[in-house]
């Protein structure tokens, strides 16, 4: 079995685990609607992507 031959420091730990956090989604917005959405995603409130409309939104 593979056992450390030192002790690792917290400052040597927190050095490496600085890049395991993670990174907010980037967001889009709707061309239609304006509202905030995923990018390279259909719209949810209006259901277009890229110009054309792939589904029909049932009004509440």
């Amino acid at each position: 079995m593979a056992v450390p031959k030192k002790r690792v420091s917290k400052q040597r730990k927190r050095k490496r685990r600085t890049h395991d956090k993670l990174a907010e989604p980037t967001l889009g917005t709707c061309s239609r609607t304006g509202d905030p959405q995923l990018r390279h995603r259909v719209c949810p409130t209006s259901g277009m992507y890229r110009g054309r409309q792939i589904y029909e939104v049932e009004d509440e």
